[in-house]
């Protein structure tokens, strides 16, 4: 049973790596990271990732024979020079990339035993998102989900566009606000809402009603899929601490435990392990690219491996599962 524990001292979030003094800010942590993009998604004008298509552009691409209605500009003097014909020189494009961030707002987020809340997780994974890939002409959106969707941020860049995503990351549900998280919702919601094909980044913990498989399959048909698991350690394995009560945050439901029971322990570990096998089974139907985000870690070190692991498979090498 995901939820918080009561009864004795409670669970503390300590500060989040931006706000202690002896982590740089994210934003200087992050001046060399390049989010890796495979190169079938959509793209639209003005940006810094390459088109799959060819025209004026940067990047060199082929050489073809010009043909009258041609732009003389890129025709290709010195390889004209040396022969007898009129060659024109191709370019890759340079194209922005649309990238859309699925957030979970819901009220299991605020749990967390070990260095943040896992709200507080989500938060500084959307920052890096956002500043990742909202560089030079790129735009990013989000589509907020709880109970249901509940809004949608328009594909932006700058920092104002960065400012209110990370806000909305951080707002934590009203009073009443209480309810099963409708993920399969909000999936279906973005695979009518994402009408060009973008890279689409889901932030949840998965704690949710079911149902959410196969929005999500039909999602990553059309855009490249990541899924960023947002867990807390006391969530697979319980400590000894006696007596505690257990608090579903989202229906406000308790239930009294005794942690000292070892069996009891065992079935919840064991319970924990199952549910999380059938999370990455389902992501790896949906072709996601699946990662877990622990409060227990730095965010930007879990990003960082991520990262890896895209690069080894988009190069045909195996990438050692961490």
């Amino acid at each position: 049973m995901n939820g918080s524990l009561q009864g004795g001292r409670p669970a503390q979030a300590l500060p989040s790596t931006a706000d202690r003094g002896d982590v740089p800010p994210l934003s200087d942590r992050l001046r060399r990271v390049h989010w890796p993009v495979a190169g079938r998604i959509g793209v639209h004008p003005t940006g810094d990732y390459r088109s799959r298509g060819r025209g004026p552009g940067l990047e060199y691409a082929d050489v073809r024979e010009y043909v009258p209605g041609d732009d003389p500009r890129q025709i290709d003097w010195n390889l004209t020079a040396r022969s007898d014909r009129t060659f024109l020189r191709e370019a890759h494009p340079d194209r922005g990339l649309d990238a859309w961030l699925i957030l979970d707002a819901s009220r299991s987020l605020d749990w967390g035993t070990a260095r943040m809340l896992k709200r507080e997780a989500a938060a500084e994974l959307v920052l890096a998102a956002s500043i990742l890939l909202g560089r030079r002409g790129n735009r990013v959106g989000a589509l907020i989900f709880d109970r249901g969707p509940l809004r949608v941020i328009p594909p932006g860049a700058g920092r104002n566009a960065r400012a209110r995503l990370v806000a909305e990351a951080q707002r934590v549900p009203g009073p009443g606000q209480t309810g099963a998280t409708d993920l399969a919702g909000a999936l279906a919601q973005a695979e009518r809402l994402i009408t060009r094909p973008s890279l689409v980044i889901v932030v949840s913990d998965f704690v949710s009603e079911p149902g959410w498989q196969l929005p999500l399959k039909v999602l990553g048909l059309r855009h490249e899929l990541v899924v960023a698991v947002v867990t807390d350690p006391r969530e697979s394995e319980l400590p000894d601490v006696g007596l505690v009560t257990f608090e579903d945050l989202e229906t406000g439901g308790q239930l009294d435990v005794d942690t000292g029971d070892r069996r009891f322990r065992e079935r919840f570990r064991k319970a924990a392990t199952e549910r999380g096998g059938r999370v990455r089974a389902d992501l790896l139907a949906a072709r996601a690219a699946a990662f877990e985000l622990s409060t227990g870690e730095d965010v930007l070190l879990q990003l960082l491996r991520l990262f890896r692991r895209l690069e080894l498979e988009r190069r045909g090498r195996p990438a050692v599962a961490r």
